[in-house]
């Protein structure tokens, strides 16, 4: 099964003529000379075209790896870019009909019964679903979105098929094993499979839209409950205009750059404070409510992707953060040898060079005059110089980074990342550690202290008494314990004592059968061995 998908992939990736996209010295003599033929292969479409059409035929686990490509608008040329995009929410639909055998099947009834109105052709089209819109027989204007059939197979078949490259990796690559990439297999596994339910998508959803609720900063439309299942889930219909629509945003003159740094404060409120982020952040999944444009705001949709980060996590990432922002490089060495993610035995002042010669050229500079490609060639460079090992639990957060960041340099590409976010860390963390974080959680603390104060008493009391036990209990066990060490020496004593018998007892018949042999010669030979062999019987006799 993997060899025929892995034949499969190679076909489609032939038959597109992807090769035409690799820069020109990319591949050794060898591999040039074996991809020569090719070029016999009549190329229909131009090379971005025919990537995104590989893309979509090889299905949803490749339509996603696009669909992060085409936020990279700085590490790829735009016309590629452009091209990719349009796999974000224009993959080709399936069948309408099957769209509504599969809502009438889930929900237990016929479609002209939930719903007064209804599109059969759908909205918009994704990777795993596609989404119609209709009207409930209340009045509320929804969007109706359904799990593409058959869709868990190939995403399985898929997956087998990338952890097994990842274990060649592994096996096979010098750097592949602290690249982790099987447990990144793994994590995207769980994360993708997320994607096929339906009733958890609505959950986080509920859950976002609670933590933003009234915020006038992010909206995130409404559920409702009765119609969601596995494979249907119907909210509330949102309009808006899309995040990489920049000329309609442009002609309602947007505040661009209030949006990009609203972009990147909600992204760090929802790590840091509400620890629940929103990890598919493309443009596909993000609007934006221009009723104000001087004020505008964000609307999120397709919530099944959630990431949440550990304390420990969390808590050396803002350091290291904070660490970037204010230019102590000593700090972000040591708290990347601290945190496990460089080995311990790192040395923290070459580790701190290398980190400032990396990080000095970009900083305080506006997005646009980042080179995004280089700086992650000298990053990964670095990663191999001190064997810093990729972190899988912290893979989502990356990959959304990747995400706000592209869309940022979209929006508005003289977005400073260090102006808004600077600020942010310094006050979460001064409430995390600060005098207010100690007085907030003195007073979220304090009246659970006072109701179990008449506790005390009996809490002591029964704390002394365990205690008086404990000191009896070890008593006795320091007893049982001498009196072990007793019996053992006893066994040791007599084990000596058989072993010196046994001994003694083969001299004594070999003294008793000399003489019969021929072989000793002489009175003190067999006084000798007379001798032996009575000591060995008493001490066999009297300590076997």
């Amino acid at each position: 099964m993997h060899l025929y998908r892995l034949l499969k992939i190679l076909g489609v990736l032939i038959i597109h003529r992807i090769d035409r996209l690799l820069p020109a010295g990319f591949a050794p003599v060898w591999l040039r000379i074996l991809l020569s033929p090719l070029k016999l292969i009549p190329a229909n479409d131009t090379p971005e075209v025919a990537l995104r059409l590989a893309l979509e035929e090889l299905g949803p686990v490749f339509i996603k790896f696009g669909q992060i490509l085409s936020t990279r608008k700085d590490l790829f040329e735009p016309d590629l870019a452009e091209e990719l995009e349009k796999l974000q929410d224009r993959v080709p639909p399936f069948p309408s009909e099957a769209a509504a055998e599969i809502i009438e099947r889930n929900l237990g009834r016929p479609i002209a019964e939930v719903f007064s109105e209804f599109e059969v052709e759908p909205l918009a089209s994704a990777s795993v679903a596609q989404v119609h819109v209709g009207t409930l027989h209340t009045g509320e204007d929804v969007a109706v979105k359904v799990i593409r059939p058959g869709i868990e197979k190939i995403i399985s078949r898929d997956i087998r098929l990338m952890r097994l490259v990842a274990r060649i990796i592994v096996k096979l690559w010098r750097d592949g094993k602290r690249l982790h990439p099987v447990e990144i297999v793994d994590d995207y596994e769980v994360t993708i499979l997320n994607e096929l339910n339906l009733s958890l998508e609505a959950s986080n959803t509920a859950r976002l839209r609670d933590n933003w609720l009234d915020s006038g900063k992010l909206y995130v439309p409404k559920i409702y409950w009765p119609y969601c299942t596995q494979d249907v889930m119907v909210m509330e219909r949102i309009y808006g205009v899309t995040a990489s629509d920049i000329t309609t945003l442009k002609a309602a003159n947007t505040d661009l750059r209030k949006l990009a740094h609203l972009g990147v404060e909600i992204f760090f409120t929802q790590v840091f404070e509400h620890n629940f982020f929103h990890a598919d952040m493309h443009p596909g999944n993000v609007f934006i409510d221009i009723t104000d444009p001087r004020n505008p705001s964000y609307i999120a949709l397709d919530c099944a992707i959630i990431g949440s980060l550990g304390d420990d996590d969390k808590n050396y990432l803002a350091r290291n953060l904070l660490a970037f922002f204010r230019q102590d490089y000593a700090q972000v060495a040591h708290l990347h040898i601290a945190s496990g993610w460089v080995p311990a035995d790192t040395n923290p002042a070459e580790f701190e060079a290398v980190i400032r010669s990396v990080c000095e050229p970009i900083f305080q500079k506006p997005i646009k005059e980042i080179s995004f490609g280089n700086l992650l060639l000298t990053l990964f460079q670095t990663a191999r110089q001190f064997e810093m090992e990729v972190q899988p639990q912290l893979v989502l957060l990356q990959k959304t980074l990747l995400n706000i960041e592209g869309m940022g340099r979209q929006i508005y590409d003289d977005l400073d990342l260090w102006e808004t976010a600077a600020p942010f860390m310094e006050r979460w963390m001064d409430e995390r550690v600060g005098v207010r974080h100690i007085l907030k959680s003195l007073s979220e603390n304090v009246p659970g202290w006072l109701a179990r104060l008449p506790e005390i008493p009996d809490l002591a009391y029964t704390a002394l008494n365990e205690m008086k036990q404990m000191g009896a209990h070890n008593r006795q066990q320091t007893k049982l314990l001498d009196q072990l060490r007793v019996e053992i020496a006893e066994q040791n004593r007599r084990s000596r004592f058989q072993k010196a018998g046994g001994y003694a007892l083969i001299a004594a018949l070999l003294s008793m059968l000399l003489p019969f042999s021929g072989i000793a010669q002489g009175n003190e030979l067999l006084l000798g061995t007379s001798i032996l062999g009575s000591v060995g019987i008493y001490l066999t006799l009297v300590h076997g």
